[in-house]
């Protein structure tokens, strides 16, 4: 469950509020992110966009040729015939025929590059979200932790959704402007210097307004972007937090922020629109100022004499009308490039986001007993696990020690979390870790996890760094079971597997009954085949630690790392499953973080924190004894 913003994760996490505007300006140095879209489409769809490029250029030039074929209907035809004394329809007729073929053939040409540019759009929209996710789950736990999870589906939503229109009407209109313009402002070159003057100025004066309002636009298309990811992080918080909010009776205060929030993404959707909605009215009423005032001027030259005819002033009219209507295009477009150009921001500023670095070349793998010598107590121990160093030409059998050696950590400069830790876990040894909340308890086991890198020290493991073994190879031989329990869609049995995916169903099924899960399992409506609800909604919190436990026992690991894996599970039910967990936790090393002590009482050695260091150590006896940090949580105490 996503906490509410501002909120900071336990032992000091951060958390932040969504994608800032300082988030949006990250790949601006390098150029407008609208052109690195522009050329991700081009290096996807080369051919198709050629084949466009073809029918556009086709579509605009049949439209430039009706324009052009009034001159000749009005000088050729219909002037002639108002002098003749009879009139013969048959040429005319001919004319029209040609020229409604020339006219279906820009019609298909047009419905051709509209129907290809739809495969273009959707290919990159396919295209980018393939790219988010598939980068997205290369990014740092650091990277979640400062980004409200609201804020980064939007990203994948309305962000990428801006793009549509823009790539499947945006571009190709863009382009097929600028073909209208360059044909039709040769053609009125052609028909009168004087009059594409006076149609060249009045199309400065269109450009000047556009691009003005186009960058106001475009500032508060940027904010409209930024309010929406916030308004959907909220509500994404506050649904899937609704039972919180219930039960402390937060209706009115979370009803008030949302209006706060919901009325800055209002004032910033209509600043947007404001300014957008006023650009094409503005430069259609100079348009048509425009084409008065040319109306004007070539009646003037017709009169005077100049080498203008009265087809040519009508074709020159009709013409000037396809060159200002590209550049009105344009001016319509740029509400949806400022969408696009504040959605692409967004979006490659997620994509430009560093992944999390693993220079390590050291491997773990789980091989058979016999392949790694004459060590089968220890394989077997440790669930056949072995390294695999490259300047080794034989496996080394995993023993399972992690030692932490002066190890200082902070999540931010301004704040450290950890000073001075020095532990070591021996092989099957099991390492207790108490201490009141935000003491750094889960935080050491994130750093053993390397989800987060230390500032200063060492943490090995059998003796290697953990910045030398490949983070997806030291993951998977520390199992770990959360305190917030996950479950994904699908069923029981696919859940228990999460925890190692080739894993049969008889291995699934033991793990279950390893930690007394498979009671409860049989009870539901299909067994191990009960399709779970939302994050296993349909289930008891109990229930959820569970099939969380069983994927970790089915996982297999030589070191396990327990976050208050029981904190749910009542009373009854703990004891229950206490022989499976110490079944499970038998031979491997286990780090174990609990606030109910009594889970605690048969550790090896208990590590008490306060504030980030280790005040003291040693087992459950002699910590009593020493009437200290521990005898005050223990007895509930406080020594004076």
């Amino acid at each position: 469950m996503s906490n509410a913003p501002g909120m900071k994760m336990r032992d000091g996490g951060p958390r932040g509020a969504g994608l800032s505007r300082e988030d949006l300006k990250k790949g601006l140095g390098r150029g407008s992110t609208v052109w690195r879209l522009f050329g991700l489409i081009w290096k996807e769809h080369k051919f198709r966009l050629g084949l466009v490029v073809v029918c556009i250029v086709v579509s605009s030039l049949t439209t430039l040729a009706s324009s052009l074929f009034t001159r000749t209907l009005i000088d050729d035809y219909i002037t002639p015939m108002l002098g003749a004394a009879t009139h013969d329809y048959a040429p005319l007729l001919r004319v029209l025929v040609k020229l409604g073929a020339v006219l279906l053939t820009g019609v298909a040409a047009s419905y051709a590059y509209n129907l290809i540019m739809i495969h273009v759009g959707q290919g990159t929209m396919k295209k980018l979200r393939d790219d988010l996710f598939a980068h997205m789950e290369t990014l740092p736990l650091r990277y979640f932790d400062s980004h409200a999870h609201g804020a980064v589906m939007s990203v994948y939503t309305n962000d990428v959704d801006t793009l549509r229109q823009v790539i499947g009407n945006t571009l190709p209109r863009l382009f097929q402007s600028l073909v209208t313009i360059v044909a039709t402002l040769t053609s009125m070159v052609v028909l009168s210097l004087p009059l594409t003057g006076i149609s060249l100025l009045l199309a400065a004066l269109t450009f000047f307004v556009t691009t003005r309002l186009g960058k106001l636009s475009k500032k508060y298309f940027s904010a409209r972007q930024e309010n929406l990811g916030k308004v959907n992080g909220f509500i994404e918080e506050m649904v899937s937090g609704q039972r919180v909010v219930k039960v402390y009776c937060h209706e009115r205060q979370a009803s008030e922020q949302f209006s706060v929030l919901n009325e800055a993404l209002r004032s910033s959707v209509y600043d947007a629109n404001r300014i957008g909605n006023i650009i094409m009215p503005i430069n259609s009423n100079i348009g048509n100022f425009g084409y008065v005032l040319l109306a004007i001027a070539g009646a003037v030259i017709a009169l005077e004499g100049g080498p203008l005819t009265l087809g040519s002033l009508v074709a020159f009219l009709t013409l000037h009308k396809n060159f200002t209507r590209p550049i009105s295009n344009i001016s319509n477009e740029i509400n949806a490039l400022a969408m696009a150009s504040a959605g692409t921001d967004r979006v490659y500023a997620m994509l430009d986001e560093p992944s999390e670095v693993d220079n390590g070349n050291v491997t773990l793998c789980n091989v058979n007993v016999s392949s790694v010598g004459n060590h089968e107590e220890t394989t077997e121990r440790t669930g056949a696990w072995a390294w695999k160093d490259p300047q080794r030409e034989v496996l080394a059998p995993l023993r399972g020690e992690v030692s932490l050696k002066d190890v200082d950590f902070s999540y931010t400069a301004e704040k450290q979390v950890l000073y001075d830790i020095n532990l070591t876990a021996y092989p099957g040894q099991k390492i207790a870790f108490v201490g009141g909340t935000g003491a750094g308890k889960t935080t050491i086991t994130n750093l053993i996890n390397r989800f987060y890198e230390i500032q200063d020290g060492v943490i090995t493991f059998d003796g290697f760094d953990v910045r030398d073994i490949r983070k997806s190879s030291l993951r998977a031989s520390l199992g770990m079971v959360l305190q917030e329990t996950k479950l994904f869609s699908g069923t029981v049995l696919e859940n228990i597997r999460y925890g190692r995916l080739d894993a049969t169903d008889e291995e699934c099924i033991a793990a279950a009954r390893l930690v007394y899960a498979d009671p409860f399992i049989r009870r539901l409506p299909a067994g191990y085949r009960t399709v779970l609800a939302a994050d296993g909604g349909n289930l008891s919190q109990g229930e959820r630690q569970l099939l969380a436990i069983a994927r970790a026992a089915v996982a297999n690991p030589p070191v396990l790392i327990l976050d208050e894996a029981t904190s749910s599970i009542d009373t009854r039910t703990e004891r229950l499953i206490q022989k499976g967990m110490d079944s499970l936790m038998k031979g491997r090393t286990t780090f174990v973080i609990a606030h109910r002590l009594s889970t605690v009482q048969n550790a090896d050695y208990i590590m008490v924190l306060d504030q980030g260091r280790i005040i003291e150590r040693g087992k459950h006896a002699e910590l009593l004894a020493l009437q200290g940090k521990y005898y005050e949580l223990y007895t509930g105490n406080q020594i004076v």
